[in-house]
């Protein structure tokens, strides 16, 4: 475990800044876990009948133009906050809002070599997201107050790749998962300086997978994070002092695992995208999971999922042929869950 402070790093630029390197290094990383043998006590529960049903698709955009979807917000009007990855074709990455009949509004565009990872937003309906870049002017966690202009919160490094993120419910403390670094970061959602919260192997990738901690949320009084190398979804409780706490395996089960959400806001029930395996999986509160969502619902390359009500909101960044980058929606069945709706 290692706490430390940074400033943005001048450190020289990695592949992972450019987005299409990125996505075949994440397809590679996730078809080599696909045979990769996991130990874990888990087994793999199934359900009487479908938990998500009619699937649809809500949003569909062109992937060759740079329109990728990589991560997902659900806002409390039933519009989506999906942040679109660009390209290194001179294509920039973008925040989009989509409203509830699937019509699409760019509310930030990047610049050509960044690239748009996890977003999230507060009660007051300020965005905030993660770039990664190679210019240290850039790269970091920002914010899009409503009706206001991007601005950046903390710099991050360069050589790093900030994927998922989360606020705390006080609004003040901003969560990063680094994929490259295996850490998470806090950051002040005022602006200030980002700190390594949490440095461990649990996060770190390995020579066969080079991307560690991805998807990131904070739920009942812990960061919880997957770790797409390793297959796991970890549990990190937040102490007193605002410190991470012992971390907890809660499944090593999720080959290939991406971004995930839970149920709600009681619920330890998690729906997680596997995007290698074009897959969404639900993860029980005991760590039994079970596949709830393939490539014959119309998944391709799933990267995140978001919740709202009874429904399932999938990004799927299609970065295999045919490309077919979109976002869908599905309809959740509770008792379906096996385990009650808020378990």
């Amino acid at each position: 475990m290692n706490h430390m402070e940074i400033s943005a790093s001048t450190t020289a630029a990695t592949p992972l800044q450019k987005r299409f390197g990125l996505a075949t290094a994440i397809v590679v990383s996730a078809t080599v876990l696909m045979s990769a043998p996991y130990a874990s006590a888990e087994t793999e529960a199934t359900s009487p009948k479908p938990v998500v049903t009619d699937v649809k698709t809500l949003a569909s955009f062109d992937f060759t133009a740079g329109d990728s979807p990589e991560n997902i917000t659900a806002n409390p009007d039933n519009s989506l906050t999906v942040s679109m990855l660009g390209s290194v074709a001179g294509k920039r990455p973008a925040l989009v809002r989509i409203d509830p009949s699937g019509r699409s509004k760019v509310i930030v565009a990047g610049q050509q070599g960044d690239t748009f990872t996890g977003n999230t937003r507060d009660r007051k309906g300020v965005i905030y997201y993660n770039v990664a870049s190679s210019d240290a002017s850039r790269a970091g966690v920002w914010k899009l107050p409503p009706g206001g202009t991007p601005r950046r919160v903390a710099a991050l490094p360069t050589d790093g790749l900030p994927n998922g993120l989360a606020l705390d419910p006080t609004g003040r403390t901003l969560y990063a998962a680094d994929s490259n670094k295996a850490t998470v970061w806090s950051v002040p959602s005022s602006g200030g300086t980002a700190t390594a919260w949490l440095t461990d192997a649990a996060l770190a990738a390995n020579p066969s997978a080079p991307f560690g901690a991805n998807g990131l949320r904070f739920h009942k009084g812990a960061v919880w994070v997957s770790n797409l190398a390793k297959g796991t979804l970890l549990r990190i409780p937040v102490t007193a002092s605002g410190a991470p706490g012992r971390i907890h395996t809660v499944t090593s089960s999720l080959t290939g695992v991406d971004d995930f959400t839970f149920l709600n806001d009681r619920s330890d029930v998690v729906f997680a995208a596997q995007n290698g395996l074009n897959q969404v999986a639900l993860v029980h509160p005991d760590g039994t999971t079970e596949t709830v969502l393939t490539a014959k619902d119309g998944l391709a390359s799933p990267t995140s999922t978001a919740v709202r009500g009874n429904r399932l909101y999938i990004t799927n960044a299609g970065l295999n042929e045919p490309h077919d980058a979109k976002v869908q929606r599905g309809t959740i069945d509770p008792a379906a869950l096996n385990c009650g709706p808020t378990s």
